[in-house]
């Protein structure tokens, strides 16, 4: 319910900041509610691309779990649920990266039709109608990896469905991590800089009059303006002549002083998800280190149902009941690694640990195969008389 709230109130805040900031007033004329939607969707973007590899820090999530600080059964039962976290921050990306991309659609339309000639620095486009080169790049950098984050995410998406994990992981593995790539581009995407904010607000107020412009007449003077200066003149000031200070009159008109300047935005993707991505590699390289030490297979034994009992000895291992293990044997895939529960346990007396896994996927198929190469699958027990040092 925290991050359910959280998600709501960040899209609504960042809607209403776009609808009503007096920065983004001329640039909500131009875009109308895509511009608000596009940006009400990255926010919540920015938060679930940062808490989707969090679950993934298993190294944290143990060590959070297994301190006596958290003792809370509460907590620990959502520590439980990082991997159904971790889906529900994915399907999260998803949804509102289709919504993100509809709504920039629209922005760029919108951007070749409403072409601000008054202001040019705010255009997007080049000249009013440029709808081509807008809708197959969306200005370039921006558009273009967002094109590839699509297609990257549309992968990741298909490859984690249930049939495709239990027939073939190793597409569902390869294909999750190009989650790397795609952080990468998101990056770069966001420092496109198309979209931009009014930055002198105290002396250009959003939709002030302003005298002195050139274009002056070509705009329609309120009647009661013209009541109340009626030495008024579409001409520009002259050069000896001071411009006016800014000043409500008649509490519909506003005299300016200068053109609005407008300023891109710092990217703030990259306060969102540096922190996360950098505690997730140093995570990962921990875990790389730690592998490296051998892992000897003691015995396999075979049981009905497709069932295979591996048991292993690692030196200096310890583990409770009711933790896992992730098995990886380069000889197998050289990326993908599998968790299992542990049914047996290092005692002081015995350092052998097992775990029991079902043949229901290519990985533990072909584990399987490599265990069981020389012998006959309906033996119930195997004794490995020559050690291995995989899995790790």
């Amino acid at each position: 319910l925290f991050w359910l709230s959280l998600n709501v109130w960040l899209f609504w805040k960042t809607f209403l900041l776009y609808y009503q900031g007096l920065q983004y007033y001329y640039l909500h004329q131009m875009l109308g509610l895509g511009l608000c939607v596009s940006r009400a969707s990255a926010s919540v973007l920015n938060l679930n691309c940062c808490l989707v590899l969090l679950p993934m820090c298993r190294v944290l999530l143990a060590f959070l779990r297994g301190s006596q600080k958290v003792a809370s059964r509460k907590t620990r039962r959502l520590l439980d649920k990082s991997k159904t976290f971790h889906v529900t921050c994915g399907v999260t990306i998803c949804i509102f990266s289709v919504l993100h991309v509809a709504a920039h659609l629209v922005n760029a339309l919108n951007f070749s039709e409403n072409y601000n000639e008054d202001f040019l620095s705010l255009n997007a486009a080049n000249y009013r109608g440029e709808v081509s080169r807008l809708y197959l790049t969306s200005v370039l950098v921006p558009g273009l990896t967002g094109v590839i984050m699509v297609l990257v995410l549309f992968l990741m998406c298909t490859a984690s469905t249930y049939a495709i994990r239990v027939s073939n992981y190793d597409i569902f593995w390869y294909t999750h991590n190009l989650f790397f790539v795609f952080y990468m581009l998101l990056m770069l995407h966001v420092s496109g800089g198309v979209l931009k904010y009014q930055t002198n607000l105290e002396e250009h107020p959003p939709g002030c009059f302003n005298p002195n412009k050139t274009l002056r007449e070509n705009m329609t003077v309120p009647k009661a303006f013209e009541e109340s200066f009626p030495d008024y003149t579409t001409e520009p000031f002259p050069e000896d002549l001071s411009v006016p200070e800014p000043f409500v009159q008649n509490n519909f008109m506003r005299i300016c002083s200068e053109e609005p300047k407008f300023q891109s935005h710092f990217p703030e993707t990259w306060f969102w998800i540096s922190g996360p991505l950098c505690l997730y590699c140093v995570e990962r390289l921990y875990r790389y280190i730690r592998s490296n030490k051998p892992v000897t297979i003691t015995s396999v034994i075979s049981h009905p149902s497709n069932v295979l009992e591996v048991r292993m000895i690692k030196d200096d291992f310890k583990a409770r009941p009711g933790q896992y293990v992730i098995l990886h044997c380069p000889r197998v895939s050289a990326l993908e690694s599998h968790p299992f529960t542990l049914t047996m346990c290092p005692t002081d007396t015995k350092a052998t640990f097992g775990v029991h896994l079902k043949v229901v996927g290519d990985w533990t198929e072909r584990f399987r195969d490599l265990l069981l190469l020389h012998s006959n699958q309906d033996t119930e027990i195997l004794p490995i008389f020559q050690q291995r040092r995989y899995p790790k």
